[in-house]
């Protein structure tokens, strides 16, 4: 890196949730910034008045705080204004600059017209691009169109002949020529910029230096590298994400789930799984365990960014997870699990419950089985767990039963029952279990019962002791 300090950007447009794809964006560029010491910007780009909500902006600020991509730069700090909204007059005075020096010119073509203008380029088998038709219209003829009451669009002069070259931090030497390009708009019919111009601007007067994106972006940086040039502003690197698709392969829509941050939290995922699930989608590592906040940023390079799709898939989001969640303090997963347990129990008996099931619990949800088990009646039994129960026999129980009423827990059970009947390996595991938790699987016995309440324990275990 240069000596120019590297500062990156996220710039969603506030239209709606907070998509897995622009997660991972917001993540690579985070820790891009993070990697080299550099500054991160959040940048909201609310140009389209129709769709962008404030909720929405809320919501994916919120987002990006809850898995830890916290911003230098960003909406609410003084000085500098990170709303595109009000931004207004920076890009009516750049877009002045450019008519100045003869690079836009307006526009009258209808929608109708563009579209007409594309079937049929389509229909000849070229590519689609602006056909150039008020390229250029007399003045006569533009005060005729003004005249009969249309609104122009701005669009910028394309240089004829030339060829637009960048290196790309993922895809490598770009090579672009002007001719497929086409006349693009700068400003709509309303006044308000178009993203090519107002995209272009922010990051140049917002120093950013690295730019990481998707790679549908690909072909717009040639039709934003001439709008910096035009205007002798300085250029950020770009660097063109692969997409995210799911498990089949196609990009990654509702049809494959979930698909926005704001599900995967209210379902109970962990920031931590899904950072470091997004950390090797199109990105290679050699660490193979949970990376920490702090530890993410040293191992993420650009030099391993992949260019082919990158596969989403909630089975290996759930390998994530199920690492974190059961490594985490046990004071976090008591906040994790707090919504899940029984609000009429004492600390200690919460805590124990928690430390007990969590090795057997994905996603808070889960708690309720366990909860059920630990706290809940007598579980029942099926056909085949009440014959394995019965061939114990009574005396089995009553041993169980009577240390269970001494105050005894598992390791007092036990030595009961093996001095009254001499049971011993499954015979005596898979009665005591089944009799306690309707099930041959499950949490560790011994600390189960320190959640569960000594009565019932005595009473599961006295139902079969006659």
């Amino acid at each position: 890196m240069s000596a120019t300090r590297v500062t990156t950007r996220f710039a969603p447009s506030p239209t709606g949730e907070l998509h897995l794809g622009n997660a991972r964006t917001a993540l690579f560029s985070w820790l891009f910034a993070r990697h080299h010491g550099g500054s991160f910007v959040l940048r909201i780009e609310d140009t389209d008045t129709e769709r962008s909500k404030e909720p929405f902006t809320q919501a994916l600020m919120d987002d990006l705080r809850w898995m830890g991509l916290v911003w230098d730069r960003g909406p609410g700090d003084p000085g500098d204004e990170y709303r595109q909204s009000r931004r207004g007059a920076i890009y009516a005075r750049h877009s002045a600059t450019l008519d100045a020096r003869g690079f836009t010119y307006p526009c009258y073509c209808t929608p109708l017209e563009l579209e007409m203008s594309r079937k049929a380029q389509l229909a000849a088998g070229r590519p689609p691009r602006y056909a150039g038709t008020c390229r250029d219209l007399s003045p006569e003829a533009r005060v005729r169109k003004s005249a009969q009451g249309i609104s122009p669009t701005t669009r910028f002069r394309v240089p004829a002949g030339r060829v637009v070259e960048f290196d790309d931090m993922v895809h490598g030497a770009q090579r672009f020529a002007t001719d497929d390009i086409g006349d693009f708009i700068l400003r709509r019919a309303d006044g308000s910029a178009a993203f090519f111009f107002s995209n272009a601007i922010d990051d140049a007067a917002m120093g950013i230096t690295h730019v990481l994106r998707g790679e549908d972006h690909l072909t717009n940086t040639p039709r934003q590298l001439l709008v910096l040039e035009a205007l002798e502003l300085r250029t950020p690197t770009y660097g063109h994400l692969s997409l995210l698709v799911g498990a089949d392969g196609a990009p990654l829509s509702k049809r494959h789930g979930a698909t926005s941050v704001r599900e995967f939290r209210e379902r109970g995922y962990l920031p931590g799984a899904l950072a470091n699930h997004l950390f090797r989608l199109g990105h290679s590592s050699g660490e193979n365990g949970v990376l920490s906040p702090e530890a993410m940023p040293r191992h993420f390079t650009v030099k391993h960014l992949g260019r082919a799709p990158a596969r989403f898939e909630e089975s290996q989001l759930n390998v994530w997870q199920r690492e974190v969640a059961h490594h985490m303090p046990l004071e976090d997963s008591e906040r994790w699990l707090a919504a899940e347990t029984p609000d009429d129990i004492d600390p200690a008996r919460r805590r124990a419950f928690i430390a007990a099931i969590r090795p057997n619990v994905l996603l808070p949800k889960d708690v309720a089985h366990w909860r059920a088990v630990v706290f809940g009646a007598s579980p029942p039994l099926d056909a085949g767990a009440l014959e394995r129960v019965r061939e114990a026999g009574p005396a089995f129980f009553r041993a169980a039963a009577d240390a269970a009423r001494a105050g005894g827990k598992l390791k007092g059970i036990v030595n009961a029952v093996q001095a009254a009947t001499g049971a011993k390996g499954p015979s005596l595991w898979k009665p005591l279990r089944l009799a306690l938790t309707g099930t041959t699987e499950g949490p560790e016995l011994a600390p189960l019962l320190d959640a569960m309440p000594d009565s019932a324990i005595h009473d599961r275990l006295n139902r079969f002791a006659a």
